[in-house]
């Protein structure tokens, strides 16, 4: 179980993100289920609520599948290559230091961040974006700079909704409750590959998730 923060309050809505995700990640749930495993994902709404439900499968069920998957809300060092034991401690540590997570007990490889918000990861692949809203999407105004984890979580919600703001499916905003609506159905269409050359940790989630899977068929 990866719970993940995100998805509003309604049970449809948390529907439509995990469908999402699971289609995004369907690489990894593909290799997970030929190994006779289960890899799903949890939207929990609240980033709170998120951490609470991980904190309570990890303690009951620590050898399963299980990681916590948050936004940064911030900006955050930029990883170190081949240093993946330092770069995950400093994961753990951005949320305990930011939200007074209690979160040392668990091992700090189970916990990733959406740098700086999920948002970040759909504005990586352009052509999806222009497919899904159609005529009126305006490709220019979405972020420019190679790796978005450095573009401010301000810049990306404003950058998408002007991108969006002229299309039939409308602006993709908080304000309007279109970024429920939107965004699991964006997630199912984007390229995870073009995620991860743009939004670094999101390949080393990604790579997570292929080795605990398969540590997990070999146990």
């Amino acid at each position: 179980m990866i719970y993940v923060e995100g998805g509003g309050d309604s049970a449809q809505q948390k529907t439509e993100l995990r469908q999402g995700l699971q289609e995004l990640f369907r690489t990894q749930r593909q290799a997970a289920a030929q190994r006779g495993l289960s890899l799903s994902f949890v939207p929990a709404g609240s980033r709170n609520e998120a951490r609470r439900q991980f904190t309570i499968r990890m303690r009951s069920s620590p050898s399963d599948i299980v990681g916590l998957l948050a936004d940064s809300e911030e900006p955050v060092p930029a990883e170190v290559p081949g240093k993946v034991e330092q770069n995950a401690l400093e994961r753990r540590q951005h949320l305990v230091t930011r939200d007074g997570w209690q979160l040392t007990e668990f091992p700090a490889a189970h916990i990733h961040l959406m740098v700086q918000c999920m948002e970040a990861w759909i504005v990586a692949d352009p052509e999806a974006l222009s497919d899904y809203y159609g005529a009126g999407f305006k490709a220019a105004k979405l972020p420019v700079r190679t790796n978005l984890e450095e573009e401010p979580k301000a810049a990306v919600y404003s950058k998408l909704a002007d991108a969006t703001r002229g299309t039939s499916k409308g602006e993709y905003s908080q304000a309007n409750h279109s970024k429920i609506r939107h965004a699991g159905r964006l997630l199912a269409m984007i390229d995870a590959a073009k995620v991860a050359k743009r939004c670094p940790r999101f390949a080393t989630f990604s790579g997570w998730l292929g080795d605990v899977i398969n540590r997990a068929a070999q146990s």
